[in-house]
């Protein structure tokens, strides 16, 4: 429990914060359920995401773990829960950011209409960036330990060819693409994709840059015991989260209209999925549960596909978004199970 206690406090205070939001607006019970249901739907929904976590922060040091849930946290919360959303309707709708703000406060209907009117461009972004962790994942030929093992290692072979990832995004992109009618709506999220992977490859190359830079700076073996961990691998993390979030934003406003409540639930949520990552991390499961990762990748790869689908105008329900995620974890869980107790 003691990797969850921050995590209920959090939960604690911001449930008494919201339950004197929800007094001032006249229905406190109903504004604390809703914010709950949010909660529990970001926790269930993003177990996946805080086994991707965990494959990356276990390498880390405590400094960079530690970093990832303070820091880390404030960005998720406050940042792609409430910031972000701001921002892109200020943006597009040709407002000030205090004028925005205003409007989700005033007329939290108007402010998501005009959110959702985004949904495509937001779907383009992420479904981009998500896709593109799930292929260089799919082509790692350093990878030694393949979940349908026949099939994975020949796959892995393709990670010869440069920038074969890169390549099938974009074709994947281009074929979503070529069922959005006008002209002016497939290049906005043509733009929106390409931006995806823009940020993808400036995150890897700002990770490669200060690799290289502390190589240079101490020895091997300080790197080894000191050094796991650095700006560029935190900018990942944080870019890999705010993918996962943006439909859960978005969809959250299916269930209510106030950016407080939204905030509130999901930023619960996020913050319990950043205990688990470590959780995952201290106690060594992906060690001993060895296909967990690739469930976890597996799960984003069909989550970056749903959200190249939204770009089309189709809907795939959360509840089904979720549950297809949780289906990847569990039979990869599962199989690691199968595997261990074989060995």
């Amino acid at each position: 429990m003691k990797h969850f206690k921050y995590s209920f406090i959090f939960a604690i205070l911001a449930l008494i914060a919201i339950t004197m939001w929800g007094y001032t607006q006249g229905n406190a019970l109903r504004v604390l359920g809703i914010t709950f249901i949010l909660a529990i739907m970001e926790i269930s929904f993003s177990f996946d995401n805080a086994v991707l976590n965990a494959t990356i922060l276990k390498t880390w040091n405590r400094y960079w773990q530690m970093m990832f849930l303070s820091l880390g946290m404030i960005i998720a919360v406050f940042g792609m829960r409430l910031l972000f959303p701001i921002i892109i309707v200020s943006q597009t709708a040709d407002m000030s950011i205090a004028n925005t703000w205003h409007l989700a406060i005033t007329n939290p209907v108007s402010y998501s209409e005009h959110l959702s009117a985004h949904h495509a461009e937001i779907s383009a972004f992420g479904g981009v960036f998500l896709l593109l962790v799930f292929l260089n994942f799919l082509f790692d030929e350093e990878k030694r330990v393949h979940w349908f093992e026949y099939v994975e290692e020949e796959i892995s072979k393709l990670g010869k060819v440069d920038a074969i990832s890169v390549l099938i995004t974009l074709l994947v992109t281009l074929f979503m693409l070529s069922f959005i009618n006008g002209a002016e709506k497939q290049l906005s999220i043509l733009i929106s994709a390409i931006w995806g992977i823009i940020v993808y490859l400036s995150v890897k190359f700002i990770g490669i840059v200060l690799e290289h830079y502390q190589e240079s700076r101490i020895t091997k073996q300080a790197i080894k015991t000191t050094a796991q961990g650095s700006f560029g691998g935190f900018l990942y993390l944080e870019v890999l989260d705010a993918s996962f979030s943006f439909d859960g934003v978005i969809g959250s406003f299916a269930i209510t209209k106030d950016i407080i409540i939204i905030m509130v639930g999901l930023g619960i949520g996020a913050f319990f999925v950043r205990s688990m990552t470590i959780y995952l991390v201290e106690k060594g499961t992906l060690d001993e549960y060895i296909y967990l990762e690739h469930g976890a990748h597996y799960a984003i790869g069909a989550l970056a596909i749903i959200m190249l689908m939204g770009i089309t105008g189709i809907e795939v329900p959360e509840i089904i978004t979720g549950l297809v995620g949780i289906v990847f974890i569990a039979v990869s869980l599962y199989t690691s199970i199968k595997a261990k107790k074989s060995t």
